[in-house]
This record gives structure tokens, sequence and C-alpha cells, in this order.
């Protein structure tokens, strides 16, 4: 679909997230199992997204995470300690095991592996104890691990920024982050974001741990470690992602298999973008989406999807909470009908609350016309 000679775009936790949030739509799901570049399709639509960090922002966000790393990650455990673990001993020795391997396949299986080693236990012989030294009773720290996480039927690899193993056999999420916590407190609209990023890490994690017996306990509390006030020097909080972890869950599961959506499009659909513009429109717009404001930030194709929403006056463009009061009325002139009381049922509290607003907004004007000489 996304045609020959096109490279898969790997679907992240980023793009789960925002996914999530919008499980009704079929054309972001489609466009992210088939691994379209929705980036460069948005550009070839005519509707280029204002999405990506620049340049600068990429550097400093590496060059940060790279300290907060060094010395074998000495830093980064001094921190889950003291925000997550204070009972625990000192990481004086923290264990940092190789998760090079060949493809995001042999990575996720390199990375079981590691996880189970840690925690003492392997699935390979029934889940019994192997009475291993490599991560009980220690610190692990797993650099850039890879994840896998089954979404509408297939499989998408996630890597975190770490996972840390706590001497307890508990794991826990690191995120790092290049924004500033200021005060110890940060933009919130930042967090909410990197919270819903981790929360599908967690779910992952949570996936690898139910192979085990016994399963290690996969903590909620994920690390948000980001740089102090206006310095380079790390700092951290606790962040608890039970609520997002709970929604991305029910989300994710009422998403469409990815499968039954391409059977419904017709034959030699392709989402290519050298492909010409008429035939490349007409292929996104045989998947029908689900336009909200809120996919301004979450999605490369939003620009396009809000030209096709509004040029067919669909309420969606006012808002998800707009769309929920107004029931089954889905264009504006449809509203705007319904309050003239040219249709709609009077027995529909929508139309009736619409009603009673028109008749309203016409007494004030009238009351207003009068009292103007």
């Amino acid at each position: 679909m996304r045609g020959p000679d096109v490279p898969a775009k790997a679907l992240d936790a980023r793009a789960l997230a925002a996914l999530a949030a919008n499980p009704g739509c079929r054309r972001r799901a489609i466009l992210d199992g088939a691994g379209v570049d929705k980036t460069a399709l948005a550009s070839a639509l005519g509707a280029p997204s204002a999405f990506g960090q620049s340049q600068f922002a990429l550097t400093r966000g590496n060059a940060f995470e790279a300290k907060v790393k060094a010395d074998g990650g000495a830093e980064l455990l001094r921190l889950v300690r003291k925000h997550l673990d204070p009972g625990a001993e000192p990481a004086e020795r923290a264990a940092v095991p190789d998760l090079a391997a060949i493809g995001p396949e042999g990575r996720t299986a390199r990375t079981a592996l590691a996880l189970r080693e840690a925690a003492g236990t392997d699935d390979t012989d029934g889940g019994r104890d192997t009475g291993r030294d490599s991560g009980r009773g220690g610190w692990v720290l797993l650099d850039h691990p890879m994840l896998a996480l089954q979404v509408a039927g297939s499989p998408a690899f996630l890597e975190p920024d770490a996972v840390v193993v706590h001497p307890d056999g508990s794991w826990t999420v690191v995120e790092i982050k290049s924004f500033p916590l200021l005060d110890g407190s940060a933009d919130p609209a930042k967090v909410g974001a990197a919270a819903r990023q981790a929360a599908v890490y967690v779910l992952a994690l949570e996936e690898v741990a139910a192979r085990l017996n016994p399963a290690p306990r996969v903590r909620h509390d994920v690390l948000l470690v980001c740089p102090k006030d206006f310095s380079n020097l790390p700092t951290a909080a606790a962040v608890d992602v039970r609520k997002q972890r709970a929604v991305t869950a029910r989300q994710l599961a009422r998403l469409t298999r990815i499968q039954d959506i391409a059977d419904t499009l017709p034959e030699g659909t392709c989402f290519a973008p050298g492909l010409p513009a008429e035939q490349l429109t007409a292929a996104v717009e045989a998947v029908p989406a689900a336009y909200a404001p809120e996919c301004l930030s979450a999605c490369e194709l939003a620009f396009h999807c809000r030209q096709r929403s509004r040029a067919a006056g669909e309420v969606t463009t006012l808002g998800r909470a707009v769309r929920a009061e107004l029931g089954g009325l889905t264009t504006v002139e449809d509203v705007l009908s319904a309050a003239r009381g040219e249709s709609g049922d009077p027995d529909d509290p929508a139309v009736a609350a619409l009603r009673r607003a028109a008749a309203l907004r016409a007494e004030a004007l009238s009351a207003q016309g009068a009292a103007c000489p």
C-alpha cells in the first residue's frame, strides 16, 4: 500500500499514543499499519504538516541524554533510586547488558532475554528460578531496549529511552526529555504527552512480564528526566501513568484490525507520495477519517483532514465535545436547519436545545435593536 521500493516507517510510541487518542480514525490506523510516511504524504497532498523537531533541538536532546547515561548510567540510576526506590541499595555496580542484534525482531528477543536474566527467571524452562546473579539483587540498566506491542493485529516495535530493573526485580520505564523542569514543574502539555508515550512502553513491558513466572512487577510510576531550570544538569520527577495506561489499553483494544480496513478499500489502493495528486487524494479519501481539532497536535495529516472536514461542513471541526452534544446532527447545515425549525425531531434534546438557543438569540437581538435609537 505504501508503494514499491518505499521503506516502511516504523510505528513508535508517540504515534501509538496519538492513534489511541483517536481510535475511530481508520485513516490513521491503515496508514500507520502500512508504514506510510505521513509527513511525505501530507506534503504530496498539498497540506504539509508542521511536525518535527529542529536539528538544534535534536542535537541538544541527544547531548542531554548522553550526559544522563554517562559513566554506565550512574546519574540516571541515582535519580531512579532517589525518586522511586529510596530504600534500595546504592547503584554502585549496575549491569548494562548488550542489546545489539539484527533487526527489530532480533533486538526485541535480545531485550526479552536480558529482562529474563535480570529477573532471574527463564520462560524456556517453565519459569523456574535459574539462580542467576546477572541482575537479581542488583541494578540493571537497559539502554534503548526494543519492545513489541500488538496493535490492531500487527506488531509495533517500540524503543524507550531506558528501562531500569530494581534490586527487588521490578521494572521502571525512563523517559528522557529536553524540555526543562522549572522549580520542580514543567509544561503540563509536554508532561502529558510524555506520560502518554511512557504508558505505551509500560503496556509493552507488561506483555514481556506476563510471559515470566513469577511475573516481575512493572511499575506504573515512570521516571521523567529533564534539564533542571535553565541548566544542562539532569533532574527528575516520578509520573504516575496508571490513568494514561488504562486509557491507552482500552483505546488500542477498540482499534479495528488493519486487515479489516484494508479489505474495504478498492483494489490497487496505494499511498505512495510519488503518485499524481488526484490519484493520491482519491486513495486517502477512500479511508474514512475522524478529524477533530485535537488532531492538529498529534497527526501529520491534520491539515488535509481539516480542509476536507470544513469543505463538507462537518461539526467535528468544532471539537469532539460539540460533536457529542449534537447527537445525530453531523453537519453545520443540519444544525442551522434544526435551529431554524426547518428540520429535525422536536423531541430530540439536541434539536430542542438548538431551537431554544435560536429563540433566545433572536429575542436578545430584537431587544438590542429596540434599545438603539
